[in-house]
């Protein structure tokens, strides 16, 4: 293997920002308070508590009493959903259906699942072959008993960035919740929950150069929901737990320095990685050209394994992925790839390559020469290819 390893897995996790490090470090050490202290130094805590809530609120055009801090995605995703069931069960409004679709991330479609057990109907909608969903499917969903619509903002494994603005007007013409998982386009893309008439939304951290372990559920103010944690009245008595301050300042930090200019550089260097890859004969784009995550690219190879590829190219001291890291060690098909309409065979031929801001033209030059290199020697052994 190389000595450099080249990291195209950006969608899984990201390097951290050494800014966001140096402003994360005096937390540990100096300034270590609890902001639920009333002396100064947990006050000092709470202070930069309320500094990155306001950050984070600004980033969105959200107020900050309207964050509430998670501990990332999956947990931001499942209060949303499990909280707005649990509230209307308990409130006895007679509401129990949830509108979703087929692409969402597994902490919304295992949340879904689980909440059927509970007597929840939901409503898992089809898209289209680049991942669209359409905005008319969503309101022939909606009933009376409908709680919430959920749909992934900028999707995981194809980088489909969803039209907010005409799905948060359907929801609220028919006065229905709108919740989006944002955590892979929070800062990639516009987010703004009051031009977009979002009501809940889920962010994180590590996917843009933040902390692992940290996230927050933005929840429109008069919003209801039933807690998951009970304890000492955290974060509005939503989300009970001693607040994870370094993460949080990190988290706040990541979102400060984000900038256009790597969006525009990310999209250039997308863009070549799609053009390169489709010169590869029998090599197919998933998802869209257009309206797609400034960072994602997947590709089917049509007649070769996914994990093959991602095999051969570790040897070159690249990093990629089959798919989602949420289930990179299990061998089931794409549960995205079979909703855009790909065979068992097609899905499993796939390979997402995921970049970041710190990713270099030189980084994807030797990644596409070495690609080919692998590409060919995989079909020239492989029976399918044959």
């Amino acid at each position: 293997m190389s000595k450099k390893i080249i990291y195209f897995d950006n969608a899984s996790t990201t390097q951290v920002d050494e800014r966001v490090l140096k402003e994360m470090a005096p937390y540990f050490k100096e300034k270590y308070g609890n902001a639920s202290s009333k002396h100064a130094i947990g006050r000092e805590a709470k202070e930069a508590l309320e500094k990155s809530r306001e950050i984070i609120a600004k980033a969105i055009n959200a107020n900050p009493q309207e964050i509430i801090f998670t501990s990332g995605g999956t947990e931001g995703n499942n209060l949303a959903l499990k909280g707005l069931f649990l509230y209307n069960m308990e409130a006895k409004t007679g509401k129990n259906h949830i509108i979703t679709t087929k692409i969402e991330h597994d902490s919304v479609l295992n949340t879904c699942r689980w909440l059927e057990k509970l007597g929840a109907k939901i409503t898992y909608l089809d898209v289209d072959k680049e991942g669209f969903i359409n905005p008319k499917d969503i309101e022939r969903a909606i009933t009376e008993k409908t709680i919430v619509v959920s749909v992934i903002h900028g999707n995981n494994e194809i980088g489909t960035i969803q039209n907010l603005k005409e799905i948060g007007e359907v929801c609220r013409r028919n006065k229905v919740l709108f919740h989006t998982d944002a955590c892979q386009s929070f800062t990639k893309t516009e987010l703004d929950v009051k031009k977009q008439k979002i009501d809940l939304a889920t962010l994180n951290a590590h996917k843009i150069h933040g902390p692992k372990g940290v996230g927050a559920l933005y929840i429109k103010e008069g919003i209801k929901i039933t807690p998951l944690a009970h304890g000492g009245g955290h974060e509005k008595k939503l989300r009970s737990g001693t607040e994870n301050i370094p993460a949080i300042v990190g988290f706040a930090k990541a979102v400060e320095v984000s900038s256009p200019e790597e969006i525009k550089k990310m999209e250039k260097l997308r863009d070549k990685l799609i053009e390169g890859l489709l010169k590869i004969p029998d090599v197919t784009l998933n998802g869209p050209r257009k309206e797609r995550l400034c960072n994602n690219v997947n590709v089917s190879f049509n007649n070769i394994e996914g994990e093959a590829i991602g095999s051969m190219l570790e040897e070159f001291g690249i990093c990629t992925s089959t798919g989602s890291a949420c289930k990179s060690n299990t061998l089931e098909a794409s549960h995205v790839l079979k909703a855009i309409g790909l065979s068992a065979l097609q899905a499993n031929s796939s390979l997402r390559i995921s970049i970041s801001k710190y990713t270099t033209e030189k980084e994807v030059d030797y990644f596409l020469k070495s690609i080919s290199k692998v590409v060919e020697k995989l079909r020239a052994i492989s029976p399918l290819a044959n």
